[in-house]
């Protein structure tokens, strides 16, 4: 047995997806009207990892984006500004030239996103040519179809060479829990993705359908809880695809809060992929229609 199956023997892994769900309901039941309120709104405001992720995105495009940010900082200095502003490689070197805000990161998908479908020496340059350029976190997707296949150590071994690449930068590994499927599959994915260095995992890309769900975030938050009671390593989770309105990041919230606890209610731990998010947030704070971003 090679060391990627032996590591899955220490957890249990044989979920039935009825159950899930209906733990996640309890959770959202029992919590999710209590914290729809504005202190958790600024807090969720926070987490975001503010993305642009399309085809038109341009240098033009992507400066007036980061401006954005720096204008948020002056138009709103008593509350905190997005965690990280999330664009393709390409575009670091750009956000990294018009950023001026310093607690604002840089992220980038990187390594074949968002169908991790290219040679493994494409995936580790580009993630090295992305680090060069000003990341200061990397999103990647780990190979669907190896982990599909059983072949755990060929998907592992890579995400072990693309932590190398990223240096000093953290590396969020995207699971692509709506081509997994099963709970089962999203706790094995979740547990080997941590194994190999994963820093965050990652629900989705928000390219394919169904994106982020709550039972995903239950089971992967499930395995970070577990992976840090048996090794130590804190693990943040990022969910991610789908997630617009504050009552969507609210729920997510609730789900981090009640299975891993105040320890990663912190922008360190726990960040929410988005674009049309922001600005929900901010009209529920502010009680009336913003359109910030």
């Amino acid at each position: 047995m090679d060391k990627y199956n032996e590591a899955l023997k220490g957890y249990i892994t044989d979920l039935n997806d009825e159950t899930v769900k209906q733990s996640v309901e309890k959770i959202l039941r029992d919590n999710l009207a209590k914290n729809s309120n504005t202190e958790v709104y600024k807090f969720l405001f926070g987490c975001i990892d503010l993305t642009t992720l399309k085809t038109t995105d341009s240098n033009t495009s992507v400066a007036a984006f980061t401006k954005r940010v720096n204008d948020f900082e002056n138009e709103h200095p008593d509350m905190k500004n997005v965690a990280a502003i999330c664009v393709y490689p390409n575009f670091a070197e750009i956000v990294r030239m018009n950023l001026e805000v310093s607690s604002v990161n840089i992220a980038c998908v990187s390594a074949g996103f968002p169908s991790s479908q290219t040679f493994s020496e494409i995936k580790v340059a580009e993630t090295s040519m992305a680090v060069a350029d000003g990341a200061d976190e990397i999103d990647i997707v780990i190979n669907v179809g190896d982990f599909l296949s059983g072949e755990y150590e060929e998907m592992c071994d890579e995400i072990e060479e693309i932590k190398e690449a990223c240096r000093t930068a953290h590396m969020k590994v995207i699971l692509e829990t709506g081509a997994l499927k099963t709970a089962s599959n999203i706790k094995k994915a979740a547990i080997l993705s941590m194994y190999s260095g994963a820093d965050f995992i990652k629900t989705s890309t928000g390219k394919l359908e169904p994106a982020a769900t709550l039972e995903a975030a239950y089971v992967m938050c499930q395995a970070i809880k577990e992976y840090y009671e048996k090794t130590g390593r804190k693990v943040g989770f990022k969910p991610a695809g789908g997630i617009v309105t504050s009552e969507d990041a609210v729920k997510y919230y609730c789900i981090v809060s009640e299975i891993l606890g105040k320890e990663w209610l912190t922008r360190d731990l726990f960040r929410i992929g988005a674009s049309r998010l922001a600005n929900n947030l901010l009209t529920s704070i502010a009680g009336k229609d913003i359109k910030f971003f």
